[in-house]
């Protein structure tokens, strides 16, 4: 959040309307697209209960009031504009007052399949059905205030559990392994790659065994977590993490199960 990013995000009207290009809500329309049918029989069924209520546009990015709106009748939530970057003080602020931050801009084609920066896409497509389940709201809201209060190191374990729940996490149902993490619903590549693939670990989750995981955000995950319902992250919620991350300082990370980003190709 702190570096630099080489997209300019759109800001609304007067009227809260953004104006986007023809191609942006072309772009918008090949990645929507596409995505419902790689995730079709692969994302939980929450998620796509989530996608029915939200009723996303497929030939158009949404305005950030529509999703608001759905959003708000569900769990209270709303989204919130904001630039392409912004600090993790603002972050968490928003998500303790169940405002879920969404970066307007969208994708290059150049950066069709991936791209690091989370965009309107992946904000929207990916963690927005989500939020209209009483369970994952509860869980994000509960994160967002744990971060607002939490200090600048403990914050870094605070951000295991946010990328092995919300970004990369997987729920086990009597049909088999569904996803739930909108990291992987927004990626095609992923979305095979953590159901299908035999080279990752699949873990019961476990809180503590969470925050002492580390992990790339460049990478396909070696490593994912999985839920046994989604109606966990209630309980999730509840726990005392901020001595569950008192006890992963004492006990010491595990070690990457990925090579240093220094040996990687270029």
């Amino acid at each position: 959040m702190t570096k630099t990013n080489k997209y300019v995000s759109r800001q609304s009207d007067a009227n809260g309307v953004i104006h986007w290009s023809d191609e942006e809500n072309q772009i918008w329309h090949e990645l929507i697209t596409r995505q419902l049918g790689v995730i079709d029989g692969k994302a939980c069924s929450e998620f796509m209960v989530g996608l029915q209520k939200l009723q996303l546009p497929e030939d158009r990015i949404p305005q950030l009031a529509e999703v608001s709106k759905v959003l708000k009748a569900c769990t209270g939530w709303e989204c919130a504009e904001v630039p392409a970057l912004i600090s993790f003080d603002k972050f968490f602020e928003l998500l303790a007052n169940k405002r879920f931050p969404v970066a307007t801009f969208i994708r290059s084609r150049e950066e069709f399949d991936y791209l690091q920066e989370p965009d309107i896409f992946h904000e929207i497509f990916g963690h927005c059905a989500m939020l209209t389940h009483p369970a994952f709201a509860e869980f994000t809201h509960a994160y967002g205030k744990l971060g607002l209060a939490a200090s600048k190191q403990d914050r870094v374990y605070l951000a295991r559990l946010y990328w092995f729940t919300i970004e990369f996490g997987l729920l086990k149902t009597a049909e088999g392994l569904r996803i739930y993490g909108g990291g992987i619903l927004s990626s095609p590549g992923e979305t095979l790659y953590a159901l299908q693939s035999e080279v990752p670990e699949r873990q019961p989750f476990n809180a503590l065994e969470v925050l002492r995981t580390p992990y790339r955000i460049d990478i396909m995950q070696p490593v994912y977590f999985t839920l046994n319902h989604i109606d966990e992250l209630f309980d999730v919620a509840k726990l005392d993490m901020m001595a569950l991350v008192e006890q992963a300082k004492a006990l010491g990370l595990h070690a990457p199960k990925f090579p240093p980003k220094e040996q990687q190709a270029s």
